[in-house]
C-alpha cells in the first residue's frame, strides 16, 4: 500500500479522534459511524505497516482485529452503547497488548515508546470494559484518545524514509516518546476520573429490599432502624420501609426518614411531613441513600424543627431506594408516599406522633405537597392536615416542560420527567417523546443523581446539546395530556402557603402567579409570598426570609390561629 495512502488514513483517524474529544456527546448513530470508520482506518494502517515491516505477524493480527471489530459493530442488530464499548474496548486492549509485546522485543530506542503506547491502549480499553455505567462520553473519549495516538503514529511512520540521518532519527525518537507520554497522561486522567466518579456512586443496601410477605394495606411499617448519617447531633432518627400505592392501585413499597429532637417534650408531637425536592429519578437517588439525606432535597429550617420538638417524617417517594419506577412529578403517587409515610411513622417505637400534621415541600416536593393536600380527604382521612406549604412548587407542568428547553441544564430535568412518564403511563412512549439523536443521552442522564459526582457528565451533556431533547410536536400529544393531568388544581380546603423566589429561572414567577390566580379563583385559601433576589434553591437556603416565615406560619397552624389569605388582594 502506498505510504501516502497510509499517511492520509492516519491523519483522518487522528482528526476524527480530535473531533470526538472536542464534542463527545454525539448520538449513538453518529458515534457508531465514527467508531466504524476509526476501526477501518486503524486496521488499514496496521496492515499497511505490516507490509512495510516485512510481514510482522503482530501487525497483521492487530490489523485484522481492527477490521473484524469494525464489521462486528456495523452488522450488530440493534447495537447498544454497552456493546459498542465492549467491541471498542477489546480492540483497544489487543492493540495495546501488541504494542507492549513489540516493545519488549524491540531495540532500546523503540522500547520506551512502544511500552508507553501499549500501556495507554490497554488502559483505555480497560476503562471501556470495566466502567459499570458506560456512557457515550466514555466511549467517545476513549475512542478519541486511541484514534489520535494510532492515527498520528501511522501518519508519522508513513512519512518517514527507511533510512534517516542520525539527527532526524533523534528528533523522530523525541517526538514519538513525547507523544507516547502525552497519551499515557490522558489515559491516566481518564482512569482516575473513572475511579473518582464511581467510588462515590450511591447504592441502596439490603434495607430497601422488602420482605417476602408484604401487607396489601398502605401505610404499614415493614422495617425500621436507627439512622445517623447526616443527622443533627441533637436528634434521634430512623429510616423506615413501608407500604404505599401506585396510581394503578398496585401496592408498592417506599422508604423514608423519621426524626425528632432528643429534648422533645414527652407525649404525642406535631408532625412535619416533608416532601423533598428533585434528587434524581433512579433508585440510588433516594435521600436516605445519599450522603446528605435532608440537604439533598433542600430541607429548610431543620434546626427549628428539632428545637420546636416537631417530628419530621420525610418520604423518599416510591421508586427511590425501592423498586421503580419513580413517579417523578406524578402527583397522586407522590402524595400517597407522603401520607403513607406518616401512617407508618405512627407505628414506630421510640417516638409518638399526634394527629396534627403540616406538609412542607420544595420544587418537586412542592408539587407533591399540593397533591398531598388534594388527595388526603379521600385517600387518607386518618391523616388530617392543618396546612400545606409549597415552596417554589412545580405547578403548571406543560408550561414548565416547555420552558426547560430555554435553560442551560433544562434537559437534565426534562430527562427525569420523560423517563418517569414513559415508565408510569403506557400511552407515553419514550421514542415518541425524545428525538432520536438524544435518546441515549436522555437515558444516561436519567440514571444519575443530582448529588453524585457523575452528574457533571450530565451537566456537560446538557450544556452541549445543540437542540431540544424533545421530539417535535410532543407537547400536543399524550405526553402533554398527562402533564396537564398532573397539574395540582385541587381542591384544598386547608390553608396553603406558596413561597416563590422572584429570581427563580426554573419555576418562573409569572408562571407561578398565573397558577396562584387560578387557584384563588377556585376558592383556595392561599397565602402567596414572593422573595426578591431569591432563585430556585435560594428561596429555602439559610438566610432566606422565607425560612423564619415558614416556621411562624407552621406554629400558627399547630396553634389553630386564623390563616391569612392574599387572594382577596389579587
Amino acid at each position: 500500500m502506498p505510504g501516502w495512502l497510509v499517511a492520509v488514513a492516519g491523519v483522518v483517524a487522528a482528526v476524527l479522534g480530535v473531533l470526538l474529544l472536542l464534542d463527545p456527546f454525539r448520538s449513538l448513530a453518529v458515534l457508531v459511524a465514527a467508531v466504524v470508520l476509526a476501526l477501518v482506518l486503524l486496521g488499514v494502517g496496521d496492515l499497511a505497516a505490516a507490509a512495510r515491516a516485512d510481514g510482522s505477524r503482530l501487525r497483521w493480527l492487530t490489523g485484522a482485529v481492527w477490521l473484524a471489530a469494525a464489521l462486528a459493530v456495523l452488522v450488530w442488530p440493534g447495537i447498544t452503547i454497552r456493546v459498542l464499548a465492549a467491541v471498542a474496548g477489546l480492540a483497544a486492549v489487543l492493540a495495546g497488548a501488541r504494542r507492549l509485546a513489540a516493545g519488549i522485543r524491540g531495540t532500546d530506542e523503540q522500547r520506551v515508546t512502544a511500552v508507553l503506547l501499549g500501556a495507554a491502549g490497554v488502559a483505555a480499553g480497560g476503562v471501556l470494559l470495566a466502567w459499570p455505567d458506560i456512557t457515550v462520553f466514555v466511549v467517545a473519549v476513549a475512542c478519541g484518545v486511541t484514534l489520535v495516538v494510532q492515527g498520528a503514529t501511522h501518519a508519522w511512520n508513513a512519512g518517514q524514509p527507511r533510512t534517516r540521518p542520525a539527527t532526524r532519527t533523534r528528533a523522530r525518537r523525541f517526538a514519538r516518546t513525547g507523544g507516547a507520554v502525552a497519551a499515557v497522561l490522558v489515559v491516566a486522567l481518564l482512569v482516575s476520573l473513572s475511579v473518582v466518579l464511581h467510588r462515590a456512586r450511591p447504592s441502596p443496601d439490603a434495607f430497601y429490599t422488602p420482605p417476602a410477605a408484604v401487607p396489601g394495606a398502605p401505610g404499614q411499617l415493614l422495617r425500621s432502624e436507627p439512622f445517623t448519617r447526616g443527622m443533627p447531633a441533637d436528634a434521634h432518627a430512623w429510616r423506615i420501609l413501608y407500604t404505599t400505592t401506585r396510581d394503578d392501585g398496585v401496592s408498592a413499597v417506599a422508604s423514608g426518614l423519621v426524626l425528632v429532637g432528643k429534648d422533645a417534650p414527652a407525649g404525642p408531637r406535631p408532625v412535619i411531613a416533608w416532601a423533598h425536592g428533585t434528587t434524581g429519578y433512579a433508585e440510588q437517588c433516594a435521600p436516605t441513600v445519599l450522603d446528605d439525606p435532608l440537604g439533598a432535597g433542600a430541607m429548610p429550617a431543620l434546626g427549628d424543627v428539632v428545637v420546636q420538638g416537631w417530628v419530621l417524617v420525610a418520604t423518599d417517594y416510591v421508586g427511590l431506594g425501592t423498586a421503580g419506577p419513580h413517579p417523578y412529578l406524578v402527583g397522586q403517587a407522590e402524595g400517597r408516599s407522603v401520607l403513607d409515610a406518616v401512617r407508618a411513622a405512627r407505628q414506630l417505637g421510640g417516638v409518638s406522633l399526634s394527629d396534627q400534621t403540616v406538609v412542607w415541600g420544595h420544587s418537586q416536593g412542592g408539587h407533591a405537597a399540593l397533591w398531598t393536600g388534594i388527595i388526603q380527604p379521600t385517600y387518607a382521612p386518618d391523616v388530617p392536615l392543618l396546612g400545606v406549604a409549597a415552596l417554589a412548587p412545580a405547578t403548571d407542568l406543560p408550561a414548565l416542560v416547555g420552558h426547560l428547553d430555554s435553560l442551560s441544564i433544562g434537559s437534565l430535568f426534562a430527562a427525569y420527567v420523560v423517563q418517569a412518564y414513559s415508565q408510569v403511563y403506557p400511552d407515553v412512549r419514550f421514542d415518541d417523546v425524545v428525538r432520536p439523536g438524544a435518546r441515549v443521552q436522555v437515558r444516561e442522564m436519567a440514571d444519575r443523581c443530582l448529588s453524585e459526582p457523575k452528574v457533571v457528565v450530565s451537566v456537560l451533556q446538557a450544556l452541549m446539546f445543540r437542540q431540544t431533547i424533545l421530539a417535535r410536536g410532543v407537547l400536543q400529544g399524550p405526553f402533554a395530556q398527562r402533564l396537564a393531568q398532573n397539574v395540582p388544581t385541587g381542591p384544598i380546603s386547608e390553608p396553603v402557603l406558596i413561597g416563590q423566589g422572584e429570581a427563580d429561572p426554573l419555576i418562573l414567577p409569572a408562571m407561578q402567579q398565573a397558577y396562584v390566580a387560578a387557584r384563588c379563583a377556585d376558592g383556595w385559601p392561599i397565602d402567596y409570598r414572593t422573595y426578591p433576589g431569591r432563585d430556585h434553591g435560594g428561596v429555602v437556603a439559610d438566610g432566606s426570609p422565607l425560612v423564619p416565615e415558614l416556621v411562624r406560619w407552621t406554629e400558627d397552624r399547630f396553634a389553630a390561629r386564623p390563616a391569612a389569605s392574599t387572594c382577596a388582594a389579587r
